[in-house]
């Protein structure tokens, strides 16, 4: 995943708070997969978590 793209998931998850995958892929035009991969990336290097509730994945900055 590059750098910019990164900072564009980041500085949404900035002003949201807590977003789900579904969000962000309408935000970033991309379907939820790869929404759900790009969060679980950012999640395995510990600059967001994931709080699984109720059926979805919530997110957060760490």
């Amino acid at each position: 995943m590059n750098k910019e793209l990164i900072s564009k998931i980041l500085k949404y998850l900035g002003e949201k708070r807590v977003i789900t995958s579904s969000e962000l892929a309408k935000t970033l035009g991309v379907s939820w997969n790869t929404a759900q991969s790009y969060l679980m990336e950012l999640a395995l290097d510990e600059k967001i978590i994931r709080i699984k509730k109720e059926g979805v994945n919530l997110w957060m900055i760490k």
